[in-house]
């Protein structure tokens, strides 16, 4: 269980990154309402459709637009996992590096950085996964006394 949960973190700290801009995109490009978007009227509207297919250009884009949705939906539950466990990290050094870990920072960047080696910031990294994945408790840190000691962004 414990291996399980330290994987899913560890996953979640390598796309952390993409997922955060994806949703920025994502979300910017579902401002706008479709434009440019009609159904067909006249003798084309009709014609014979072809069977299990809608034709309607508004309805395939509420389609899409659900997809999209659902994908934005996927992607900030998993950011969440991070984001609501943030604050059992409590050592400057893996303070430091979760934050660069969070940016999309290499190993490699972030030991030229902070002047340390490349299996130390792997270790620092394990430190932090195993912290994560010890706040899955199913509490969400609600019952957590660490809690109190959550800085607000407020």
């Amino acid at each position: 269980m414990k291996e399980a949960a330290s994987k899913q973190i560890e996953s979640i700290l390598k796309d952390y990154h993409w997922m955060m801009n994806s949703i920025k995109i994502l979300r910017d490009s579902m401002k706008d309402a479709g434009e440019g978007l009609t159904a067909q009227y006249g003798d084309a509207a009709g014609m014979p459709k072809a069977q299990g297919t809608t034709r309607d250009p508004v309805y395939r884009e509420n389609v899409r637009r659900e997809r999209r949705y659902s994908v934005i939906h996927k992607y900030e539950a998993k950011i969440s996992v991070i984001q609501d466990r943030l604050y059992l990290i409590e050592d400057d050094r893996e303070i430091e590096v979760l934050h660069w870990l969070l940016e999309g920072k290499s190993y490699r960047w972030i030991g030229a950085h902070m002047g340390l080696s490349f299996s130390h910031i792997k270790r620092i990294r394990d430190s932090i996964v195993d912290q994560l994945a010890q706040g899955t408790n199913g509490t969400n840190g609600t019952k957590d006394t660490k809690l109190l000691k959550h800085k607000s962004a407020c």
